[in-house]
């Protein structure tokens, strides 16, 4: 059109569409012919850009079509031409089908590569209908056999083998079609079908039912509905193929108002199907990739978490959304002798099994590592030292957070290896994030030992530990997301249930189709009773041994355990005269009723005790700086060699029954 508004050209559809006489377009105005155009016309032209407007066309017979009209303004080339309207209008139901060349391009060209990008077995059945209906049937469904979508599923039953209907389409609205073929339902078909015939020979298959054959697929499957739904239709039946044989197929149906299909629409179905069939495969193999993957974290994943008596602890884990493989992140509660707790957050680098592997790895090296009773710290370490060991064929990186938290002075000591801040959330208090020493991920390496931090907590402080899934993803940076976990834990947060913050801190991730897999681990701290311990110190001399024995006896005396006595006084007599031979310094004994009788015994020495069993050589107990002594139960309590810890405490831990 030039700036006035009158047609220069025009295509044939513009013709057929809008003027029985397609000349007389020529010359017109566009106004004329499509009534209220001139307005978008001008704003095009006055703006420079497109405009866009919903309009009513009047047919060559006398009908009324709903037409999107939109103007483009042009610049260059011929001085006369203005602009350009682009008309699209809906196709008439009867010619729907008519053009090959418009199926081919609607079927192939235009939706399918998009629709091939995704790997969600689900999503993409779906878009495949979508495809199918309405630009090549009226009706259709897309089923796929058990025993390619799940693994556990043999390969045919006893009736024959088992489809899936994955998805469904239909654009007559009739909510007859979902509740004769429901998504999601599993069903063999009767010998000599057409579907059967299908599957068996992996080629297409035609057929015009009409009035009685719609009536005897009703019979064979038993849905009268089917009769009605599918009477005088023309189906035709796509396989699915793939290196490992016929996946399934496509069910497409036309109703008696439009073309049957013909030769041309076998051809051009066949294609879409083997083009479907690469996107399908694709989907099934790394749905279960995935489901294996996800088992196998699962799997790995503690089944229960163990604390003192007043620690409370709740944990949630949270799958990657179906758009991300399975994560590596893992979580740990490990009630320790002595009324302590390790809690443990971790997050192995990238996804697959690969990752699920190593973080089952991590997990086993934790549960030993928090066995030794390690410091934080030096367990990280370990923990390095291990990951650096397996990235030698394969690099292998990860972030842990460790808590060892004492329910007896209500001490914390936490280290962190690459991983995101502990949120502490005092009683009455605001919350705030542990400022913990930083240092490199696990199997990073790095200059320099990872260093812990100590502090006391009142009773009732909330520590929550989690990984970068909660407070991480595309459309929102970090710090926003460590800001909201944050509110979520503001006033009063210390006093609610476990599984409501728990609740709070996952609100809105569901709806994240990139999201990474989340653990959380919160903990409610609280110390045990004061009468359940007690606790001494003791000079590191000889008389102090005596000294013990007396002080265990009045206490257990207290506690109405005096059949305890000799055991207890026995074992702490053994455990204090190796502090005194071998660690020097002051000596502390405690004593703490949980879960049974603990005894402990510390001393300043950098080194730690090893137990000997009663089998080894007289050769093993000359390793450490002195001599071994031997306990009650047969074993012998040495000390290891130095540690190259600048300061510590080293633990002697016997649990007696009881109590």
């Amino acid at each position: 059109m030039d700036s006035s508004g009158r047609i220069l050209q025009f295509d044939r559809n513009a013709a057929s569409v809008l003027c029985p006489n397609g000349d007389a377009l020529l010359g017109a105005r566009l106004d004329e012919v499509i009534p209220g155009a001139h307005r978008p016309l001008l704003e095009a032209l006055r703006a420079g850009r497109e405009r866009t407007a919903m309009l009513a066309v009047e047919t060559p017979v006398g009908g009324l079509l709903d037409a999107v009209v939109t103007v483009h303004p042009m610049s260059g080339g011929a001085p006369e031409i203005a602009a350009l309207a682009v008309v699209k209008v809906p196709v008439p139901l009867a010619d729907r089908f008519v053009d090959p060349a418009v199926i081919r391009r609607a079927l192939l060209d235009d939706a399918l590569p998009r629709i091939g990008s995704t790997l969600d077995l689900e999503l993409l059945a779906r878009g495949l209908m979508d495809v199918l209906v309405p630009h090549f049937c009226n009706s259709g469904a897309l089923m796929l056999l058990e025993s390619h979508i799940d693994a556990d599923e043999g390969p045919q039953g006893p009736d024959g083998p088992q489809l899936r209907r994955m998805a469904i389409g239909f654009d007559d609205q009739d909510p007859a079609w979902d509740a004769t073929f429901p998504t999601g339902e599993s069903l063999v078909y009767p010998q000599e079908t057409p579907h059967a015939l299908c599957l068996e020979s992996g080629e297409p298959v035609l057929r015009v039912l009409g009035g009685e054959g719609a009536a005897r697929l009703a019979s064979s499957w038993r849905r009268p509905p089917v009769a009605e739904l599918l009477k005088g239709a023309s189906m035709l039946l796509l396989p699915i193929s793939s290196a490992v044989g016929v996946l399934g197929f496509f069910v497409c149906t036309r109703n008696v108002a439009h073309r049957p299909f013909d030769a041309y629409d076998v051809e051009i179905g066949m294609e879409f199907a083997s083009r479907a069939a690469i996107f399908v495969e694709s989907a099934r193999q790394y749905s279960r990739e995935r489901a294996t993957a996800l088992t196998l974290q699962r799997s790995l994943l503690p089944t229960g978490l163990s604390a003192p008596s007043p620690v409370e602890v709740h944990h949630r884990y949270l799958p990657g959304s179906r758009l991300i493989e399975v994560g590596g992140d893992w979580y740990e509660s490990i009630a320790l002798p002595g009324a302590r707790v390790a809690l443990v957050v971790g997050d192995v680098a990238g996804h697959g099994v690969k990752a699920a592997v190593t973080m089952g790895r991590l997990r086993t090296a934790i549960h030993t590592l928090a066995g030794l009773e390690l410091p934080p710290a030096e367990a990280l370490e370990r923990l390095d030292s291990l990951m650096r060991t397996l990235g030698e064929r394969e690099p292998h990186f990860a972030t842990c957070a460790y808590v060892v938290y004492d329910a007896v002075s209500g001490r914390c000591e936490v280290a962190s290896a690459g991983h995101l801040p502990p949120l502490l959330v005092p009683p009455g208090t605001a919350s705030e994030y542990l400022p913990v020493p930083p240092a490199p991920p696990l199997g990073v390496g790095g200059e320099g030992p990872i260093v812990s931090r100590e502090f006391t907590v009142e009773d009732g402080t909330l520590l929550f530990l989690y990984t970068d899934g909660l407070v991480e993803n595309r459309a929102r940076d970090i710090d926003d997301g460590l800001a909201r976990l944050r509110a979520t834990f503001g006033p009063g947060a210390a006093a609610r249930p476990l599984e409501d913050l728990c609740q709070a801190a996952l609100d809105g991730v569901y709806d994240d189709q990139h999201r990474d897999d989340i653990a959380m681990l919160v903990a409610r701290l609280a110390r045990i009773p004061a009468d359940r311990h007690a606790a001494w110190e003791l000079p590191a001399e000889p008389a102090a041994v005596r000294r013990a024995r007396g002080l265990i006896r009045d206490q257990l005396a207290r506690w109405g355990l005096e059949d305890m006595s000799y055991t207890t006084t026995l074992l702490a007599s053994e455990l204090v005269t190796n502090a005194i031979r071998h660690a020097g310094g002051r000596i502390g004994l405690r004593l703490v009723r949980e879960g049974g009788l603990v005894c402990e015994v510390f001393d300043s020495s950098d080194g730690r005790p090893r137990i000997r069993h009663h089998d080894e050589d007289d050769e093993a107990s000359e390793s450490g700086p002195g001599p071994a002594r031997r306990g009650p139960a047969g074993a012998a309590l040495g000390r290891a060699p130095h540690q190259g810890r600048q300061s510590g405490v080293v633990r002697a831990v016997a649990s007696v029954k009881g109590g």
